[in-house]
């Protein structure tokens, strides 16, 4: 075998190695991609709830929902983000024009929240107990989230809420929201039963 025959076959030789290496190391993270284990799944998921009566975590601009027997549509969604902690508030319209806000979080069990807003209150958050409406309320937890915006519900589509969160012995809510630089808004609300939430997903984008 003279000199540059010798040369291309010990090239082209040289070439095939590197392929079948390349090939090899493609398998393997192939391999490993396809063995990641799935997202666990929470073992206690009423997944019967979901199937019979729809799920809230799904709720979106355009879905209708019904709450003890009142239907609602619900115009616009905000999802919202702290440190890797996630929850969603939609904002709800009856045909009569009834506005309501509910809470949608996992905490670690499906937790339900009908807001309704408090517009002519005038007291602050900050203090360890507010008296509001008959009730005293100790404060709970407090922060500031990222949200994102769809739907028709008066914000910009992305930017920072700033609230305050506190409970009653019986389990009544205050809350007090400030989106960006604009003031505090306060609201009053009441935790739902699983039971009490039906939802009727609507095909198609998202309202506008």
């Amino acid at each position: 075998m003279n000199g540059p025959v010798a040369y291309l076959v010990t090239a082209l030789g040289c070439l095939i190695g590197v392929a079948g290496v390349v090939v090899a190391v493609v398998a393997v993270r192939k391999g490993r991609k396809a063995a990641r284990p799935a997202a666990p799944a929470d073992p206690f998921r009423d997944t019967d709830s979901d199937a019979l009566r729809g799920d809230p975590r799904t709720l979106k601009p355009g879905d209708i929902v019904e709450i003890r027997r009142t239907s609602y549509a619900v115009r616009g969604s905000v999802h919202l983000n702290e440190g890797g902690w996630s929850w969603a508030e939609h904002l709800l319209d009856t045909v009569e024009g009834d506005k309501r806000w509910l809470s949608v979080e996992e905490d670690p069990d499906l937790e339900l929240v009908l807001w309704t807003a408090e517009p002519a209150a005038t007291i602050t958050p900050g203090a360890p107990t507010l008296d509001f409406a008959g009730r005293r309320y100790a404060a709970e937890e407090s922060g500031q989230a990222r949200f994102t915006a769809t739907g028709s519900t008066g914000l910009d589509p992305s930017g920072t809420l700033r609230y305050h969160d506190y409970r009653a012995p019986g389990g009544e809510r205050l809350s007090f929201e400030a989106y960006g630089q604009a003031g505090w808004e306060v609201a009053q609300g009441e935790q739902l039963h699983r039971a009490d939430v039906m939802v009727y997903p609507q095909a198609g984008p998202e309202a506008s």
